[in-house]
């Protein structure tokens, strides 16, 4: 379970707990035994890349998941400040941050989590969740857990993407994802608290995926040159 505590200015604290199965970190869904509004439709401004049907999927994963959140921010506005707990099973972080980065860790937690068969793809990540983190920090963990995911690829028969050839498209998805989302939200949000929390998630991905260029690879090599003290073996001879 991930608790995430808000204790907003002038306002009564907000408390979310988000219970997780293992080991797949799937999203435990409580009902709140509500009708689910209108912008909860998958067809409802739907992603461009949803491979999802409205057949078989009357609403969106990610906005039925979000509906409790959504709600709770209603009337929070995004440059404000609040301090905020969050509980993991290994560890506590406390911060005073923009409600903006505050509620974005939070969003991202259940985008990943909520079965889209997008954002399922970064549900890795959550092992290790890193509230309030920096692009620097998103990018580095964003990076080993794509190269990961090679590695079990590998493994498991499938052809992997050492090269990471694949990781813009990768990240153009979870672009496309969240732009679609914030068009999602604009439809239903009167203040800007939740709806800039999904800009910033994805300006998070934009950068990630931009950072992909030699310049940007060699600066994060020159972490890694411990590892370059023995000679260098061709492996495609």
């Amino acid at each position: 379970m991930i608790t995430y505590r808000f204790h907003l200015p002038e306002r009564e604290p907000k408390e979310f707990c988000i219970q997780l199965e293992k080991p797949s970190l799937g999203l435990v869904r409580a009902s709140s035994g509500k009708p689910l509004p209108v912008w909860t439709d998958l067809d409802h401004e739907k992603c461009p890349n949803c491979p999802l049907s409205s057949r078989e999927h009357a609403c969106c994963p990610i906005a039925r998941n979000l509906v409790g959140v959504i709600e709770a921010f209603q009337d929070v506005f995004s440059h404000e400040e609040s301090d905020v707990e969050v509980l993991t099973p290994s560890r506590k972080y406390t911060a005073h941050v923009k409600n903006t980065q505050a509620v974005g860790s939070l969003i991202g937690i259940y985008m990943v989590t909520a079965g889209c068969p997008i954002m399922d793809r970064l549900r890795p990540m959550v092992l290790t969740h890193l509230p309030f983190a920096s692009t620097e920090e998103s990018t580095y963990r964003m990076i080993s857990m794509y190269l990961m995911a090679q590695y079990f690829r590998h493994h498991k028969g499938y052809v992997p993407d050492w090269e990471m050839k694949r990781f813009p498209a990768f990240f153009e998805e979870v672009s496309l994802v969240n732009q679609a989302f914030v068009k999602r939200l604009t439809t239903y949000v009167e203040h800007d608290a939740s709806l800039n929390a999904v800009v910033l998630l994805n300006c998070f991905a934009t950068a990630t995926r931009r950072v992909i260029t030699q310049e940007r690879f060699d600066e994060i090599a020159r972490m890694f040159s411990a590892h370059f003290t023995d000679e260098p073996r061709n492996f495609s001879a």
